[in-house]
Formats: structure tokens, sequence, C-alpha cells
């Protein structure tokens, strides 16, 4: 009779307690303001967009799964660095993905080159531009004057590659021998080791881009070039005058000298005793070539233990029209698995 009589008391207590707690409960909603239906919707969102982001922010195996792509023709240029990028990636995306068509615009007025491509960039000449070196401080401010946004992305590492003529006796140089040579500190060779013969420097204008501003900032410290310094407009035409000229350096992208076969690209170091060359194993002479050609010292330049390296990046206006859809859509593109392993074929180290 006891536990017959228990069960309704502990089942009027059961209601008791679940009254108070559920009156407590919308007491402090109310009070509070919290809205439960709010936080569920709040967490189920917030997950959502967690995992939207994930998968936003991982890169596509090839070019054919790249999301977002616009259709139409888009104009794009900027640094000559970018050369073997165009020849052999930006063919490989036009191929797989014929609806986003690229046109290279070359300057008709100044030198192509990262700047170049960046003034043309904010001057709504170009969809997205390609630069060789980061968007300056004053570039940024020059776009907020316009009421432009840019925002640049790296794509890949590069690295400045120095070469010689063929037939000079050097096996390398100091980041400060270098620079001491082409502010014209040093005029001959045998001041680094090497034979009694003229040093004859050869470089692009400073106006031609990233290349050139990087190697005046961090070689030369800022100075200007010496005045027996040679000045030509392209890395073509200062390959074949270094092969015409005994005494002869130059420098450019590695993927742009590396592998030449009428010059001899040579090791830099941040001193004397850690040369460190820009090409993989022994150096392939001349006579081999191009039967077997140099290759891109790509663990070197991607571990840091070559002096000269740098990022490529893709500049892109953010104005949330299809200027900056097409430049978001290219950076995937480039930033693929395959893009990734295109660049490499290309002469560059991928990022990823």
């Amino acid at each position: 009779m006891t536990q017959k009589n228990d069960v309704p008391a502990l089942l009027f207590s059961f209601l008791i307690t679940a009254g108070l707690v559920g009156g407590g409960f919308w007491w402090l909603t109310q009070k509070s303001g919290l809205n439960v239906g709010t936080l569920l919707s709040q967490g189920s969102n917030s997950t959502s967009s967690n995992s939207s982001n994930s998968s936003n922010s991982s890169s596509a195996q090839d070019f054919s799964h790249v999301q977002n792509v616009p259709s139409g023709l888009f104009t794009y240029g900027g640094s000559t660095s970018w050369a073997p990028i165009r020849r052999d990636v930006d063919a490989a995306i036009q191929a797989a993905r014929p609806e986003f068509r690229l046109r290279y615009v070359s300057p008709t007025s100044e030198a192509p080159g990262s700047a170049t491509g960046i003034r043309m960039l904010m001057r709504d000449e170009l969809a997205f531009a390609q630069s060789s070196r980061p968007v300056t401080d004053q570039e940024y401010q020059q776009a907020d004057q316009r009421g432009i946004k840019l925002k640049q992305v790296p794509v890949a590492i590069d690295a400045l590659a120095v070469a010689v003529h063929p037939g000079l006796n050097i096996s390398g140089l100091t980041v400060e021998q270098l620079g001491d040579i082409y502010t014209g500190k040093l005029t001959n060779w045998s001041q680094v080791g090497g034979p009694n013969l003229p040093i004859q420097a050869i470089t692009r204008p400073v106006s031609a881009g990233g290349t050139i501003e990087l190697f005046v900032e961090q070689i030369m410290k800022g100075l200007g070039f010496g005045a027996t310094v040679q000045t030509v407009s392209t890395t073509t035409e200062a390959v074949r005058k270094l092969a015409q000229t005994p005494g002869g350096i130059y420098f450019a992208s590695a993927p742009e000298i590396v592998d030449q076969c009428t010059v001899k690209p040579i090791a830099i170091g941040r001193t004397s005793n850690e040369l460190v060359p820009s090409y993989q194993g022994s150096l392939v002479p001349p006579s081999q070539c191009p039967a077997q050609r140099n290759q891109l010292n790509e663990a070197a330049i991607k571990g840091g233990q070559y002096p000269i390296t740098r990022n490529l990046f893709v500049v892109i206006k953010q104005n949330n029209q299809k200027e900056q859809q097409a430049g978001e859509a290219y950076t995937n593109f480039v930033l693929s698995n395959q893009g990734q392993t295109l660049l490499e074929k290309a002469g560059f180290v991928p990022i990823r």
C-alpha cells in the first residue's frame, strides 16, 4: 500500500519541479532577451559558414574544378618575369576553360613590367595584373586616391639568377660583391678572384619593373647604377649581348636564364663560404646544350639557402565587378594543383 501511495506523490513532485524549471527558463529568456531559435540558428549558420570557408580555401585539383569562373574576354599584363607562365600555364588554362578568354596587353608608351601593370590596372586598362614584387605603399595610396582597393595574392616563388659569359672563369659572387659591381665600386674581375678583365655589367632600365626594382633595393641598397653599366631593353637582348661580351654579367628571373645555352649561371652567396648555385647539380657546359640544360635549384630556392628570392603576385581590383571575379578565378587556376605543377615545369617554385 505504501508503494502505491508513493507513485502519485512522486508524479506530483515531478510536475511541480518541471513547472518551476520551465517558468524559470521563460523568465530568464524574457528578461535577458535570449532567443533559443536564434541561438540554434546561429550555431547552424556558424557551422555552415566554417564549412563554406574551408571549401573555398581548399585548392582545386585541376582547372576543370575551379569554380566561379566568369565568361568573357579579360585583359591582363604586367611583369616580364611572368612570360614563361603566360606561355605554359595560361595556355593550358585557355585550353581547359575556353569560356575564360585571356588577352595579354603590352603597354604602348611605357616599358612592360610590374609597376606598369599595376598602373594600367588602376587606369582600368587591365582586368588584373601580374607582379614580380609586392604592391608598394605608394601604389596602395594612389589606388585609394582613385577610390580603388587592391589585393595581392602570392602564387609562386621566383629567384633572381646571375649569369656571365660562358668563358669567364669565376665560381660565384657574394651578394655584396654583386651590388658593388653594379654600383661601379668593382670594375675588374681580378678584384673578385677572376681574370684580369674589365667587368661589363648589363641591366634593363629601372623603369622595366619588379626585377630591377628588387635588385636596386635589396642588392644595391638603393644606390644608382655605375657609369659603365650598359642598359638593354629586354632579357633576350641582354642574353645575346652577354654571349658576345667576355667580361659581361647580367641578372634576371631565374627561369629566363638558368637554362640558356649561351651564358653561364653562377653561384651567389650571403658570404664567400656559402655560395649557392641557382641550378641543380653540376653545371651543364654549352657544348652539351640544348641536349641537356641546367635545371632550377628548386630545393635551395624554396628552402631559403639561395639568397635572392621573391614571390610572384596576382594583383586584383576589389570592385565587386567582373574584373575582380576574373582576377580571383585566375588566381585559383594558378593555385590549383594543376597550376602549381605547370608553374614548376615553367621554371618557378610552387608556393603550395
